[in-house]
């Protein structure tokens, strides 16, 4: 009798588990348009796509699968806001997505900020990874930033270091920045909340995965900062009246399944003028 039970809940139990798994391959990929006030159809866009927490231990889509869904897509400069990985074995994994990130040919190059998993590794390991990162065209930035043209108008890419590792450094990011466009990569978005003297026009970031299970809401996020336990865990928000968007990942963390949530590619059009202040579109 005990052993037809628990037949009885083996079998809803494994529907669930492989319904949970098969939600890891219904990859969302999400439009996002940012233009600043008063932009004129002359205004030059930045395309970018932002791909974030990749966690190749526990991804679901391969490297050719990727490519499929990008290679007509128009992309300018492609962001990689953090947590590819925490094993050494997991390293040599990281080399096809990153061979087909260079097919892309993205004009302004692939910038990529560390995770807290990425920081799992240590010494040689780690430099392994940056390493392997660099080896296939990817400027990688630890507190620190990097100036592209487009089209005649400055854009500074400024990298900052995860924060969730106390590995932030504000001043050190934004050195010897004058004047521009100001796009931040970074991965734990809760560095917007000690941004308040620090412009940025936009910025980039990952760490929650949207919850990942999400049922009936994704308690387990209240440890991971002031904007988790404020629901703020994914999506286009603001703070002090400037931009941000926060990825849900394009790989898991602990087990390969979602619940409520959706791993995610992300398009941003960027409009780049000369103003400061950046309207969002109706939401």
């Amino acid at each position: 009798m005990f052993t037809l039970y628990l037949l009885f809940l083996s079998v809803p139990i494994y529907f669930l588990i492989k319904k949970a798994n098969n939600n890891t391959k219904d990859i969302a990929i999400n439009n996002i348009q940012i233009s600043q006030n008063n932009a004129s159809l002359q205004d030059p866009v930045l395309n970018i796509l932002q791909l974030s927490d990749l966690h190749l231990e526990n991804i679901s889509i391969t490297p050719e699968q990727l490519y499929n869904k990008l290679k007509d897509k128009d992309i300018d400069l492609i962001a990689l806001t953090g947590d590819f990985l925490d094993r050494k074995r997991t390293i040599p994994k990281l080399i096809p997505y990153l061979e087909i990130l260079n097919k892309l040919k993205a004009k302004h190059g692939i910038y990529a900020v560390l995770g807290n998993h990425d920081y799992v590794l240590r010494g040689e390991n780690l430099q392994l990874l940056k390493e392997t990162l660099q080896q296939y065209n990817c400027t990688v930035m630890q507190n620190e930033n990097a100036i592209i043209d487009v089209h005649g108008r400055p854009v500074n890419i400024i990298g900052i270091d995860d924060f969730s590792t106390k590995r932030s450094d504000l001043q050190k990011s934004y050195k010897n920045i004058n004047h521009g466009l100001n796009l931040v990569l970074t991965h734990d978005p809760n560095i917007v909340l000690d941004m308040k003297e620090f412009h940025f026009d936009y910025l980039l970031a990952g760490h929650f995965h949207g919850g990942q299970i999400c049922y009936p809401k994704a308690y387990h996020l209240a440890k991971m900062g002031k904007l988790a336990r404020m629901n703020i865990t994914k999506g286009l928000h603001l703070q002090d009246g400037k931009p941000y968007y926060i990825n849900e990942g394009l790989g898991q963390t602990g087990v390969n399944i979602r619940v409520g949530s959706r791993p995610e590619i992300t398009l941003h059009q960027l409009t780049v003028t000369s103003e400061k202040e950046i309207a969002l579109p109706a939401m």
